[in-house]
């Protein structure tokens, strides 16, 4: 951290935010293999959350890897701080009183622990999308499975690269040829359950 920094506190806080908004600021994150559907049930998540009048931002992997985190590679370093990015970018917008919605592969459990411990106490909603491998590669829909089986990309998450699932999510969604949109409403039933929707 650098020197001569002191940090300024605001008359508007987060609850404060939070109120005006008329909802519970969060972070839903959503992890899973490349192709087991997050950032399509990300993606409708937030379309029937905006239908509902909350206030939402969506943060994709590869949408994010064009600006904030463009200088970075695929190497364990580089993934891991990407992560940690997108942690400081959610923890930003949750103080904004918004509920984001992020959707990376994030293999690390580690990363995902450090994600949560920037947030304050029930801020940090896990989303499993638990796709098995053979039907991510049966979807493929960039073609980045069949490059790392050929070895044109090296340290691939679930081929050359490792991928640790979530032990204890707060939500599972096993996604194996499931609609996306039903998988959408279960995970919002389960987000009104835990308190995290009204």
């Amino acid at each position: 951290m650098a020197n001569n920094i002191v940090w300024h506190e605001h008359k508007i806080d987060k609850q404060a935010r939070a109120e005006a908004k008329k909802q519970k600021p969060c972070v839903i994150w959503f992890t899973g293999l490349s192709g087991s559907g997050k950032s399509t049930i990300a993606n409708i998540l937030e379309q029937k959350l905006h239908a509902q009048g909350k206030q939402t931002y969506l943060l994709d992997g590869d949408n994010v890897r064009h600006g904030l985190c463009g200088d970075l590679g695929f190497s364990d370093k580089d993934r891991v701080e990407n992560i940690r990015r997108i942690s400081e970018v959610s923890k930003l917008f949750v103080d904004a009183g918004l509920i984001v919605i992020t959707a990376f592969i994030s293999p690390f459990r580690t990363d995902r622990d450090s994600a949560r411990q920037t947030l304050d106490k029930g801020e940090f909603v896990e989303v499993f999308v638990d796709t098995p491998l053979d039907v991510c590669e049966q979807r493929d829909p960039k073609g980045l499975y069949e490059k790392a089986r050929k070895g044109d990309i090296k340290d691939f998450t679930g081929i050359g690269s490792d991928y640790q699932s979530p032990l204890n999510p707060e939500c599972h969604l096993k996604f194996n040829g499931e609609d996306a949109e039903q998988s959408a409403d279960q995970l919002i039933e389960q987000l009104k359950q835990q308190g995290y929707l009204d």
